[in-house]
């Protein structure tokens, strides 16, 4: 029976969320499956990955062959490096502490990239929602500073308004004295 390791798609539209599965090849995408090994979240960022390494290895081991994706997550996890190393093993190239040395030290390694990547999207995220406060400052002080201008020049309006109406008021008085006179 051939073995794939393949993505089960879960998930509602536009939100797939994937189930890691050792299945028959011959079964559904979505069907049966002979062991669940993680899962896969690719609407985070960076992505979720959990992986049982050690269940990967063991199906790469008894011949099951990973789809594309699902070869690139077991890289990226390192089940394909265990995998190698188990082979070096098995070869006499290398012993079990060599190679699980060298599997902790790639695992620190990519732990390290990993934690650099999310301090790297937080300070891009918290520069962007900084730059965009001094935008919005900017605005908000442009229009307090429109608002003053427009009160300011409503206050000179009424202020000509009233002495243009005071000095008709004087004419109109001037007028009706110069008739009274009469």
């Amino acid at each position: 029976m051939p073995v794939k390791i393949r993505l089960q798609r879960h998930g509602k539209k536009g939100k797939p969320f994937y189930s890691i599965v050792a299945a028959d090849a011959r079964a559904k995408r979505d069907g049966k499956f002979l062991e669940k090994l993680g899962t896969y979240n690719p609407n985070t960022n960076p992505a979720t990955i959990e992986l049982n390494v050690d269940g990967a290895v063991k199906w790469l081991q008894n011949g099951a062959q990973p789809t594309d994706t699902a070869r690139a997550i077991l890289s990226y996890k390192g089940a394909m490096l265990k995998n190698h190393l188990a082979g070096g093993v098995r070869k006499g190239a290398l012993t079990e502490e060599q190679a699980e040395a060298k599997f902790t030290a790639w695992l620190e390694e990519k732990a390290g990239k990993v934690t650099a990547k999310e301090e790297g999207l937080a300070k891009a995220s918290a520069d962007a929602k900084a730059k965009a406060l001094e935008a919005e400052k900017a605005v908000n002080e442009a229009r307090a500073n429109a608002a003053k201008e427009a009160q300011a020049a409503l206050e000179a309006e009424k202020a000509a308004a009233e002495a243009e109406a005071a000095a008709t008021e004087e004419g109109a008085e001037e007028t009706t004295e110069e008739n009274t006179a009469e």
